[in-house]
């Protein structure tokens, strides 16, 4: 594994950032067929995918700035090296950003909120399928130490350096499980897309699902860096991880009333939520 895909001269193109970008090429791709299936204008979510993007990544680099002013004081050119870092910190503020932006730019469209959560659900999940695998390879939010067969080693110095990775000792290849999980549950979301009973419903699951994930793997991730609530009980990212499913229960159990509550009325069908949102 290497934090280093390959170098042009003196300049490094670092693993990380550019799985990462393949993800997000990728997942904007599917979004546009995501879109399609449920009915919602793809220009507009075009739009809307692409300036969320742009707050996500603004909002992480500001972050990333703030916490290594020091440091960029005495080594300007380490600006972009900063932006191979990965820390569930920045994840977690990059995410709240762009889901913000995500849901002013909806309003702002006048998309609707349930179908426009549906169609992104399954790009999401598959560009931090490949996100992981770029952690993966750049030693980002790495494993505890195993005796497993299939442990994985690092050797690079960078990876050291840019994430903090220890060298020369067998670690889980957490990051490789949670692509994996990531990559499961973006084939299942979009099977599910086009059949689902209410408008929300695949985003509820995807809410369900990330959450699932993100608690399960956390137990095979190194807790250098992740924080501890409830006496170590619980790390930073599974206190998250509680509220993504809490959130994606209280999502389908609106989305059921809320169609249970208009069939009541004598309005729409269940069948007819997705197409209207």
């Amino acid at each position: 594994m290497d934090p280093v895909l390959f170098h042009i001269g003196s300049v490094l193109i670092p693993s990380y950032g550019v799985l990462t970008a393949a993800g997000v090429l990728l997942a904007l791709l599917l979004a546009q067929r995501t879109a399609r299936m449920t009915r919602l204008d793809t220009g507009k979510v075009w739009n809307l995918c692409v300036v969320s993007l742009f707050a996500a990544l603004a909002g992480e680099r500001v972050l990333l700035i703030a916490m290594n002013w020091g440091t960029l004081r005495r080594h300007p050119s380490w600006m972009l090296a900063l932006a191979m870092i990965h820390h569930p910190l920045l994840a977690t503020e990059g995410a709240l950003v762009g889901a913000l932006t995500a849901f002013v730019c909806a309003r702002w469209q006048k998309m609707p909120l349930g179908a426009t959560a549906d169609a992104l659900a399954a790009p999401l999940a598959l560009g931090l399928a490949f996100e992981q695998t770029g952690a993966l390879l750049a030693g980002s939010g790495y494993g505890t130490e195993t005796t497993v067969r299939w442990a994985i080693t690092y050797t690079n110095p960078l990876a050291a350096r840019w994430s903090g990775t220890p060298l020369g000792l067998a670690l889980q290849p957490v990051q490789a499980y949670t692509a994996l999980a990531y990559l499961t549950l973006a084939v299942l979301l979009i099977v599910w897309l086009p059949v689902r009973q209410r408008a929300g419903d695949v985003a509820g699951l995807w809410l369900l699902g990330t959450g699932a994930t993100v608690y399960i793997t956390e137990v095979w991730r190194d807790p250098e860096g992740r924080g501890s609530l409830l006496g170590g009980v619980l790390d930073g990212p599974q206190a998250a991880a509680v509220l993504l499913v809490l959130a994606g229960a209280l999502v389908l159990w609106e989305c059921k009333k809320r169609v249970q509550s208009t069939a009541g009325a004598g309005g729409e069908t269940e069948g007819s939520g997705p197409e209207h949102g």
